[in-house]
């Protein structure tokens, strides 16, 4: 079984307790961790408020050179990375390479680009108004981050590096489903010489350790990101001591295809975000809105496309999408699918049933609904696996109205071939970000949520600053 790390050490857990990590396409048990307790937090917290006066008057170039050695660790084990992520949460190791494991370190290196460029600005401080008054941002103290098993890697760089180069210490609450990358970072920060107590991982269950992370006393931020349920309690937790609370949470996004769109391209490309990672991404664009005129078309295209999606194993070439992460996420994903049928939605692919063929492994049919209705709960809730709700629109102020009826604004996407008119739709929805007509994803822009989608911004300079105080001195 593996260890906490605290103060710079690989230390036993106070509690006796395990979890199993599950190789969801084997359903083999692969890997352990504790199954830690409100003790081990306290001792966390400790080292990270000891390490802090330390660390936070390092000046930030010399906090930038720990990170940038650590990122060198990475980049040079990126390989056997990338094979514990296809090993425990399921990623076809090719995605697992180039997604799971290339997109962070990408992340991690603009980071640190960012900070070379506009460090200055940002830590040394900017001058405000006619005099030599200052703008200085300054870290909060102990940052306490609960992270998901989607994206295992990446959802801890966006946290962990930008509070650690602007003066934070840290203690990390990572996914016990999909530990193994958690583990690969903290190697790495431990192997390029990080201070002791400046970097902590303490495993366990959210309502144990995530719980006692998000109401201690010493922590003065806490970033999470998971479900909307889960974020809303880390946000009650956290109220009671009036820390900083950020929120990455869920997402129903809609992808607009405009009817002068080129419609096979833009629904092949819908269909392809909403499979990648088997469907478990807070942003994929799980409902596609097309014109009226051209629906059975898109719904011909869409089926056909999501059928190219034949899950299997993650190490097997070819393979373009494994297995949900957990048998409770697979039947949770099967509930929904059956509930779109029960509520009158037509299955044009996938289903229900387990793919042919497939004997053990958590795996589930890609699957297209169409004649689906807003009011549907396939429509409005977030399914987390490769579901696509295709849904007619009229004009493209309905397209507008249907694609912001949602609790949620975490995403979205528009299809044009009039890249203006494409822009003016973008700027109508009520999302943290929009893609128009496919683009490429930009490292520097700011990702989060509107609505219940969440609370502050991850990604590029927005994501640094989301970690630091914002100081005014007059003079």
């Amino acid at each position: 079984m593996r260890s906490l790390y605290l103060n710079g050490a690989w230390t036993p857990s106070a509690s006796s307790g395990a979890i199993d990590v599950i190789n969801p396409a084997t359903e083999e048990v692969v890997d352990a961790v504790p199954d830690g307790d409100a003790s081990d937090v306290d001792r966390a917290v400790a080292a990270a408020r000891a390490a802090f006066p330390g660390w936070s008057a390092l000046p930030y170039t010399e906090r930038c050179a720990h990170l940038a050695r650590a990122l060198g660790l990475l980049q040079e084990r990126a390989g056997a990375v990338a094979e514990s992520i296809a090993t425990d949460m399921g990623a076809p190791l090719k995605f697992a390479q180039k997604v799971q494991t290339g997109f962070p370190l990408l992340m991690f290196s603009t980071f640190l680009q960012l900070i070379e460029s506009d460090g200055e600005r940002l830590f040394t401080g900017e001058k405000a108004g006619d005099g030599d008054s200052l703008i200085v941002r300054e870290p909060y103290g102990v940052v306490g981050a609960i992270t998901p098993w989607n994206y295992p890697l990446h959802q801890i760089v966006l946290k962990a590096v930008p509070a650690l180069a602007a003066g934070n210490t840290f203690v990390l609450k990572p996914t016990e489903v999909a530990p193994a990358a958690a583990y690969a970072l903290t190697e790495a920060l431990h192997d390029a010489g990080l201070p002791a107590g400046v970097f902590n991982l303490v495993s366990g269950t959210g309502p144990v350790v995530g719980e006692a992370l998000a109401a201690h006393t010493q922590v003065d931020m806490v970033s999470f990101t998971g479900s909307g349920r889960a974020g809303e309690r880390v946000a009650e937790v956290g109220a009671a001591t009036v820390k900083k609370v950020a929120l990455e949470l869920g997402g129903k996004s809609p992808n607009v295809i405009l009817p002068d769109a080129d419609l096979e391209t833009a629904v092949t490309n819908g269909v392809a975000d909403v499979m990648r990672n088997t469907g478990q991404s807070c942003d994929a664009l799980s409902r596609m809105l097309v014109p009226r005129e051209r629906y059975d078309e898109a719904v011909r295209t869409a089926a056909e496309a999501a059928q190219k999606y034949a899950p299997g194993d993650p190490f097997a070439d070819g393979v373009r999408m494994g297995p949900l992460v957990s048998d409770a996420q697979r039947a949770r994903v099967r509930a929904y699918i059956e509930t779109g049928v029960a509520e009158g939605a037509r299955l044009a692919a996938g289903g229900p049933e387990a793919p042919e063929g497939v004997e053990q492994g958590y795996f589930v049919r890609p699957t297209v609904f169409a004649d689906v209705d807003t009011g549907m709960r396939i429509a409005q809730e977030e399914i987390f696996g490769p579901v696509v709700a295709v849904i007619a629109y009229d004009d493209e102020d309905d397209a507008v109205r249907i694609a912001n009826d949602s609790e949620y604004g975490l995403s979205g996407a528009v299809w044009s071939a009039d890249p203006d008119r494409a822009l003016a739709v973008a700027r109508r929805l009520r999302t943290g970000q929009v893609k128009i007509n496919g683009s490429g994803v930009e490292p520097r822009l700011p990702f989060g949520g509107y609505k219940r989608s969440g609370v502050g911004r991850e990604w590029g300079l927005h994501g640094i600053e989301e970690f630091c105080e914002v100081k005014g001195i007059q003079r």
